[in-house]
């Protein structure tokens, strides 16, 4: 037995054998076939994913723009909020001038300690209402590709889920029938030995 060495034949359930059951190449070419969706169609998924991101950040990038405006009243920082954090942007009362010349007030994110008088830029959505800034152009491709990413990724999985599944329903119906097999032959077994 130490001596022995194990021969790995590729492809044997497409191979002509007296063993070769029906069910085994059912099963090569759901394996092949779950192999191909998981390349083919999730790389799809991913480019197309990240195609449709890109665009829409392309859309905000395009639909948004920045104005100049004039901090109504002063910004405070709240508890636990300092310099350098990702919480370093408050809701201010902010006014600015439209496009078409007229005033409007409302609540911007700015970046906090600015007194009231002080000048901000704040993003303007096209109905001219105040919004985030879209994502830069090298930012909205990481985040695209990102997508993009995560989307072929549970593509491919729900893709070789659906394979698993399918390979322990072939699995089950070759111990059903194994097991109708045995309660033929079993009883002609005991027979001969006692």
């Amino acid at each position: 037995m130490r001596g022995t060495k194990r021969v790995r034949q590729p492809l044997w359930r497409w191979r002509s054998n007296p063993l070769r059951r029906h069910d085994d190449i059912v099963e090569a070419w759901i394996v092949l076939a779950v192999w191909l969706v998981i390349a083919i169609g999730g790389t799809l998924t991913g480019l197309l994913t990240a195609h449709a991101a890109d665009a829409s950040f392309a859309r905000l990038r395009h639909e948004r723009h920045p104005v100049q405006a004039v901090v109504v009243s002063a910004t405070t920082p709240t508890a636990g909020i300092g310099a350098d954090t990702p919480y370093d942007r408050v809701q201010a009362r902010v006014r600015w001038t439209a496009t078409d010349g007229s005033t409007h007030t409302g609540r911007a994110l700015v970046d906090y300690g600015h007194r009231a008088g002080s000048k901000v830029v704040v993003w303007l959505n096209s109905k001219e209402q105040p919004t985030t800034q879209p994502p830069t152009a090298s930012a909205a491709a990481a985040e695209a590709a990102c997508l993009g990413a995560a989307a072929a990724l549970a593509f491919g999985g729900l893709a070789f889920a659906a394979g698993r599944f399918t390979q322990w329903r072939l699995d089950q119906r070759r111990y059903d029938q194994w097991g109708r097999e045995w309660d033929q032959v079993g009883p002609q077994w005991r027979r001969k030995t006692t």
